[in-house]
């Protein structure tokens, strides 16, 4: 399978020799405010540090610990949302699609279509995805080796589509734990430039009984890990109260911390481009 270096996201690219790219936003839609104000402050944030932004929220988060947690306001209503979010705030988003069905409807107005980690080898999936045409971001499972991923890529390549990003978010170790494997990087950058998910790579899945857990200081270290390890973008869910956010509450970087923390990054991507 041929390497894909880089993918084109509109007015920037990401992958090998582009700068490091960021996909941030709430977990899932708490409401249209709310997701406004954070996409609002991250653009904000983004442009003074000159780092390229892919806005990020879930319409639907369909894999949730309990069947009483919140989900998001479906398909229709998120969409109009993320639209309006595109639109005023003239920022590229991606989010969750948890059907084949839904592929096309979300394809629509979305720049980036997100499969989550839980669906990664499901076929009808990426194939549904790969016929849009747009970038499909995949979310590495958690069960699965890095190099074993590419088999889904090919899934999507031969499909007709190489708008490929891999996003790595840890894999299981024992119950109701993540532990990110740094070297997963490198080995999924044979195959397309690969994104870092700093947050969901410190929960702990179901961890709290009804909900998951996560370990949030771990976030910065891991991060940091990941940029010098070459990965091409960060992927991060952020709220402004995370520990009263709707779902991931363990897990979500406080958004007032941000800039803080992009700036740092950001120069070390920097230097680590001066390796490549």
């Amino acid at each position: 399978m041929e390497k894909i270096t880089s993918v084109n996201c509109g007015s920037f690219k990401i992958g090998t020799g582009n700068p490091l790219a960021l996909i941030a936003g709430p977990c899932v839609i708490e409401s249209e405010k709310l997701t406004f104000e954070i996409a609002e402050k991250l653009k904000a944030i983004c442009e003074k540090l000159d780092i390229p932004l892919i806005f990020k929220a879930s319409f639907d988060k369909a894999n949730r610990t309990s069947i009483d947690s919140y989900r998001g306001p479906g398909i229709k209503n998120g969409l109009e949302i993320l639209k309006s979010i595109k639109t005023e705030l003239n920022l590229p988003f991606v989010t969750d699609v948890h059907l084949p069905d839904q592929m096309d409807e979300v394809a629509q107005v979305a720049d980036m279509l997100q499969i989550p980690a839980f669906l990664c080898r499901q076929t009808d999936m990426l194939v549904a995805a790969a016929k849009t045409g747009k970038i499909v971001n995949i979310k590495k499972g958690q069960f699965m080796a890095p190099w074993d991923i590419s088999k889904t890529v090919e899934k999507v390549v031969e499909s007709g589509n190489k708008n490929i990003l891999l996003t790595d978010r840890g894999v299981t170790f024992g119950y109701n734990n993540l532990v990110t494997d740094i070297r997963a990087i490198p080995v999924m950058k044979e195959f397309c430039p690969v994104v870092f998910d700093a947050t969901h790579s410190v929960q702990q899945p179901g961890g709290l009984g009804n909900i998951s857990g996560g370990n949030r200081e771990f976030i910065v270290p891991l991060a940091r890990a990941a940029v010098a390890s070459g990965a091409d973008a960060l992927f991060m869910e952020v709220h402004p109260d995370p520990e009263n956010g709707l779902s991931d509450a363990a897990s979500m970087y406080p958004l007032g911390e941000m800039e803080k923390f992009l700036s740092e990054v950001k120069k070390l991507n920097e230097l680590v481009r001066t390796f490549e």
